[in-house]
């Protein structure tokens, strides 16, 4: 990614912003934000932010690469109002899709999710069959599938990103405007930093294949660099329980702050309990590998609060 202009949709976000920004040192920038979850105040000034809606007309794609992050991006936003989780998850990315086309730009990469794999203790391939349990996942496989379309109607370059437990922290990073919606290491660090006892919902030997920020970030660039097409998983390829992660925040921190156990709010049958990467794919296609490893995204979270 050198010398291009780039769109990022949810670019004011937590994810999108430090992609936005990442490649700004390289590239022209547009961050488009619906200001929902995301707030210009992520981006740097190096980055065009443009205040909108991936549901409106006359939007800036007259790019090079389209990076579609722009999401409702919860369980619990999709059960709050179904229709508008599938407005802006699906509607919004044919909206931006179809407008890029028609701009002429054919490279796309978006933002899928780990979680149709449902609960795996086991690394998860692409090719699995998957199925979707909540709204939120029916919203990316819907995406997943207008992408085969899209490919296989205008030979446009569709790579779709499965996200696994994407965590930066709440004091340096974008994650902060997030709130109640950031990565569990980002709330929990924030928690125990601060004297709260962090909320486990459950007996915390819930898994989650914990993935850096920074990491995510490159894998999108090389996505784009590679015009790759298909579905590639972006994870470490570990995982590591909740009760783990408050123990080692209390180790990182030099506390000993003991966690709440609550009942989960989310029926059992739809909770994705444990989740682990095989990115072995996105490997092969691009030589990407995983360089921030649990402790060394921990330290790093916990440095903020020193």
């Amino acid at each position: 990614m050198n010398g291009q202009r780039v769109l990022v949709t949810g670019g004011g976000g937590f994810i999108g912003s430090n992609l936005a920004n990442s490649l700004a040192a390289d590239n022209d920038v547009v961050a488009l934000d619906d200001g929902y979850l995301g707030t210009a105040d992520n981006v740097s000034d190096d980055v065009e932010y443009v205040r909108a809606s991936v549901l409106e007309d006359d939007l800036p794609t007259d790019v090079d690469v389209v990076f579609h992050l722009a999401a409702l991006s919860s369980y619990a936003m999709h059960e709050e109002n179904p229709t508008k989780g599938a407005r802006v998850n699906v509607e919004g990315f044919v909206n931006v899709v179809e407008q890029a086309r028609d701009d002429g730009c054919d490279t796309v990469v978006y933002a899928s999710t780990s979680s149709i794999y449902g609960d795996r203790t086991e690394p998860s391939p692409e090719e699995m069959p998957v199925t979707v349990n909540t709204g939120y996942e029916a919203s990316k496989l819907a995406r997943e599938r207008y992408a085969e379309y899209f490919h296989n109607h205008y030979d446009l370059s569709m790579a779709g990103m499965r996200f696994f437990s994407v965590y930066q922290g709440m004091e340096d990073g974008a994650e902060e405007h997030k709130g109640e919606y950031a990565n569990l290491i980002a709330q929990f660090a924030d928690d125990v930093a601060n004297g709260r006892r962090p909320v486990i919902w459950g007996d915390g030997t819930q898994t989650r294949d914990f993935t850096h920020v920074d990491d995510i970030v490159r894998g999108l660039e090389l996505a784009a660099d590679h015009e790759l097409t298909g579905i590639y998983n972006l994870g470490t390829g570990e995982q590591y329980s909740f009760n783990t992660l408050v123990r080692r925040l209390n180790d990182a921190l030099g506390t000993d702050v003991e966690p709440v156990f609550e009942e989960n709010p989310i029926p059992e049958d739809v909770y994705v309990h444990d989740t682990m990467a095989d990115a072995t794919k996105m490997r092969e296609a691009t030589g990407w590998e995983p360089r921030i490893s649990f402790e060394e995204g921990v330290r790093r979270v916990c440095e903020q609060y020193e």
